[in-house]
């Protein structure tokens, strides 16, 4: 199978990295904002072409200049790894600003740091007037560091075609091709969602491979909320490939209105949640669960998602205390006790490579199907041991939907079924069928006269 080949956005801060990467990635996936350090982490998406495809790299802001400045060294540091690996790089200038040192650091920075070969595309934001373009180009020809130049505004969609074919053109020369085998697989989408702060970019630092980790590590940091955007990780185990969306950390609604950019980040990861295939709830082992740890599982249960519960941390509890951290944990969440709990910890390691047999049950059982004979005779029996009111005449169940399973029994007055029967009926066939790790849906519809 061809090498994917990498394509880094970088520049200094705010000169419309994010804004171009959604625009050539076709949606809004990258945070924008007009607060300089918006990005921190890298956000990365496939872009798929009739000639080529590529992974798509938005980057945090280079050369200083942010108001971020706890963090502005690690998302340095993060970016020239990025520039490092790349394969081909847009640097990105604003062209309304005049040339900042900013701008020169990161220019001294690409000739220091990027390998010989990669090319360099030049990508001059904010033109919306292009008749303007001709007189400003000399400069940034100056510069000598760009193979091409391209003059973009990614609102107006102005020279976006452009960057696109000189995109494509340079991964071609590179001999680059589009992979025509056909043997790519759909890749289980496994959120990794949590509270802020509970080590939710440690758990997949700790899963990437070793070569992997060096190249593009998540920023990990104890200040709560330092993961803004909803970053991909493809991480391969057994020779099989998943992807892992780490979000930023859910909050209380009242909280996400102190920060637009905190609201955008709670926003991002409830729209990874309503696309994800898995979720993968973090808890702090130190931590008792908290009415945001329900609240976060109660949506990934709402939204049909499959859900599996890491217990983190779990080198910091003492032996006498681990029995009784994991009844109290397994209390709290009863209203998902189909969700399997694995406790483990990001930062020795243990337990943690447990998750991917887990991945793989629930995804195979939140798509599993019960043939109706099957359903007919299971429902029999399970109605013959216990008292089920108006559900004990119901002539027909069927299985509606698979993702999630969705079930529905036909009654005379569905008015007369209680949730406690539907409950009952929820444990029993949970007994017989393996639906670990997936939510169930019961629905009763009165019988036709």
């Amino acid at each position: 199978m061809p090498k994917l080949p990498v394509v880094a956005i970088i520049g200094r801060p705010n000169t419309g990295k994010s804004t171009l990467f959604n625009r050539l990635v076709g949606r809004r996936k990258a945070i924008v904002s007009d607060t300089p350090g918006t990005t921190r982490d890298q956000v990365a998406h496939r872009v798929e072409g009739e000639k080529v495809d590529y992974v798509l790299l938005d980057t945090g802001g280079m050369g200083g200049g942010t108001q971020d400045t706890d963090l502005e060294d690690d998302v340095q540091q993060q970016s020239l790894l990025a520039l490092e690996h790349a394969d081909l790089i847009i640097f990105t200038i604003n062209s309304t600003e005049e040339l900042t040192s900013s701008d020169f650091a990161c220019v001294d920075t690409l000739r220091k740091n990027k390998r010989k070969h990669v090319p360099v595309i030049l990508a001059l934001t904010k033109c919306d007037n292009p008749e303007k373009i001709d007189g400003i180009l000399p400069q940034y020809f100056a510069l000598g560091i760009a193979d091409h130049i391209v003059a973009t505004s990614a609102p107006h969609k102005i020279g976006i075609e452009d960057l696109e074919s000189t995109i494509v053109e340079e991964l071609l020369g590179l001999h680059f091709q589009k992979d025509e085998s056909g043997e790519a697989e759909e890749m289980p989408k496994i959120a990794i969602i949590g509270k802020p702060n509970v080590g939710k970019s440690s758990i997949v630092n700790a899963l990437m491979s070793e070569p992997q980790r060096k190249a593009s590590p998540l920023l990990v940091s104890d200040i709560p909320g330092t993961t803004r955007d909803a970053i991909d990780t493809v991480i391969r185990f057994h020779e099989k490939d998943y992807l892992f969306i780490d979000t930023a950390g859910l909050k209380r609604q009242k909280q996400t209105r102190k920060s637009e950019m905190e609201t955008f980040a709670s926003f991002r990861s409830i729209q990874v949640l309503e696309h994800c295939d898995i979720c993968v709830l973090i808890l702090d082992a130190t931590q008792p669960v908290s009415k945001q740890d329900k609240r976060i599982a109660a949506m990934a249960n709402e939204e049909g998602k499959g859900l599996i519960v890491l217990l983190n941390k779990m080198d910091q509890v003492s032996s006498a205390e681990k029995e009784h951290v994991l009844t109290q944990v397994q209390n709290a969440l009863l209203f998902c006790r189909y969700a399997p709990l694995l406790v483990c910890s990001a930062v020795s390691k243990e337990g943690l490579l447990s998750i991917f047999p887990l991945i793989e049950s629930v995804h195979r059982n939140r798509s599993r199907r019960i043939p109706t004979h099957d359903l007919h005779r299971w429902f029999r029996e399970a109605v013959s041991k216990h008292p089920m009111g108006a559900l004990a005449s119901a002539k027909h169940i069927t299985q509606a939907e698979e993702i999630p399973p969705t079930f529905v029994v036909f009654v005379k007055n569905a008015k007369h079924v209680r949730v406690s029967q539907l409950r009952t009926l929820d444990n029993a066939i949970r007994k017989t069928y393996a639906f670990e790790g997936t939510p169930l849906r019961w629905v009763t519809k009165e019988e036709s006269r």
